[in-house]
């Protein structure tokens, strides 16, 4: 693996590190994720999960990238052969991410070209259901959106051009451009919104603590979700970037300035938007209570509501939010195909270009069956099964098989031979009982929420995904073409 070139800097692998981490989550989750866990009180679970849970597996998984640099399923066959399911199914899942991923970029690349004139009207919620994401009618699942089907192929068609290249020439010159232009975008959002009138009700409104909060066992779940999400831990995309390093770095500094940027933006993004919102409230005397949300609602209803009260800046504020979306969103994108794309080239002895072409084939095709009237509605439900009942226990195993199979005293010397900052017995104790109870704990919880909130169409679908990634998984599981090089 990885004969061919890996990043031609440590700074392109630092911009593309925040580039998979960087999403679509960041900007419509974590303000609303904020503020309806404590507010400013938040800040205590959230800086706690980010020590005990996203930066020690961020480190592992920079570490193991470096050390093996051999693809995801390759590393877990190599521990044991009996490991390497729970590889193929961890990089189908993520798969799947990038396939409706893509639906969302979509919609935001159609707000984007109507943000210049405003195209979605008087009611963007409306807009949004007939143009764009449909709703949960099931009377439309028969009907294709249009606008969203093409801008489907047209954006699969850019990432195709993209992928399509060695990683630094495609992955990483698009990161060292776009991740540069979006802190600058955000950072332009965000002053401008400072300006607004009603923007200080906006930051009362995020950052005034409820410390009794505290003591909710949820609050410190939903800070561990965030920091699962939002830094994209235990999905191979991290460990497969790793895997292209071809020189010494510094691997533990790394990860802290990729998880500095990554909180500094989504906070960023956060005191934004609320001081949008609270300039809505104001001009409008609508209870900001009543304007706060998270996911679809919040980007593509509430915010276009708000740019139209604007007036002329909003013409300039929209684009420049619609296009940082799609920024993050396309980043994330590509480090979150990467892992299958390695994989299977991997497996099946495929070059690069091959392997992109017949994935982003794959994956389009997949995308569209998610541009029906149903659209908004199915990527709830798929992105709801794929990360808390898929993802979560993956990034569990994981924990417990590198912790218990692998010489971590080892790896702990690797890591620290070249960096400022230096993990050992506690770093070691936190992946091996700490963090796995944590997932498992959050596991647990999602699957009982999934089987309290389940009915006849959900559990079709779950089925379906559960069917397709166990016989996928199998089929490259039972292969017997793993690369021949683990074998000389």
């Amino acid at each position: 693996m990885n004969e061919h070139s890996g990043w031609n800097s440590k700074l392109t692998f630092v911009f593309a590190m925040i580039g998979a981490t960087i999403g679509i989550g960041n900007i419509w989750r974590f303000s609303y994720v904020f503020y309806n866990n404590g507010g400013g009180s938040f800040f205590i679970p959230y800086i706690i999960a980010i020590l005990v849970m996203g930066v020690p597996f961020l480190i592992l998984e920079n570490g193991l990238g470096f050390k093996f640099k051999k693809s995801f399923s390759k590393l877990l066959h190599d521990i044991n052969p009996k490991f390497e399911m729970i590889a193929w199914m961890l990089v189908l899942f993520v798969f799947i991410v990038a396939i409706y991923y893509m639906v969302i970029l979509s919609w935001d690349f159609i707000y984007f070209l109507n943000s210049f004139t405003f195209g979605w009207g008087s009611d963007p919620s409306s807009f949004f259901a007939t143009n764009v994401g449909g709703s949960s009618d099931f009377g439309g699942i028969g009907s294709v959106i249009l606008p969203t089907f093409i801008a489907i192929i047209i954006l699969w068609a850019l990432f195709w051009i993209v992928s399509n290249n060695d990683i630094d020439k495609g992955i990483g010159r698009v990161s060292k451009v776009l991740m540069p232009l979006l802190f600058i975008i955000m950072s332009f959002i965000l002053f401008y919104s400072f300006t607004l009138p009603g923007f200080e009700v906006g930051l009362k409104t995020l950052l005034t603590p409820n410390w009794n909060a505290l003591l909710d066992v949820n609050i410190w779940l939903a800070a561990f979700a965030q920091i699962i999400f939002s830094l994209s831990i235990g999905q191979a995309m991290i460990y497969t970037y790793a895997t292209y390093l071809s020189e010494e770095t510094r691997l533990i500094d790394n990860v802290f300035m990729v998880v500095l940027a990554n909180s500094i933006y989504e906070i960023f993004v956060g005191l934004g938007i609320f001081s949008i919102l609270g300039y809505m409230s104001v001009t409008s005397s609508i209870p900001i209570t009543e304007l706060i949300s998270e996911g679809t609602s919040l980007i593509f209803v509430v915010l276009p509501e708000i740019f139209e009260v604007m007036g002329p800046i909003g013409r300039i504020i929209a684009p420049l939010l619609f296009l940082s979306i799609l920024f993050a969103g396309f980043t994330s994108s590509l480090a979150l195909f990467e892992p299958l794309l390695v994989s299977v080239c991997d497996k099946l002895n495929w070059s690069r270009r091959k392997g992109v072409s017949v994935l982003v084939a794959i994956a389009c095709c997949g995308s569209l069956l998610f541009s029906t009237g149903i659209s908004s509605h199915l990527v709830e439900i798929v992105d709801t099964f794929v990360n808390e009942f898929g993802v979560l226990i993956l990034i569990a195993l994981q924990a417990i098989i590198f912790t218990r199979y692998l010489d971590m005293g080892e790896l702990a010397a690797l890591l620290n031979k070249n960096s400022a900052i230096k993990v050992g017995k506690k770093w070691k104790f936190d992946l091996k009982y700490i963090l796995p109870a944590m997932l498992i704990v959050m596991w647990i919880i999602g699957v009982g929420q999934l089987v309290y909130e389940v009915d006849l169409f959900k559990l079709g679908i779950y089925i379906l995904i559960t069917f397709i990634v166990l016989g996928l998984s199998i089929f490259f599981t039972m292969s017997n073409s793993i690369s021949n090089d683990s074998e000389e």
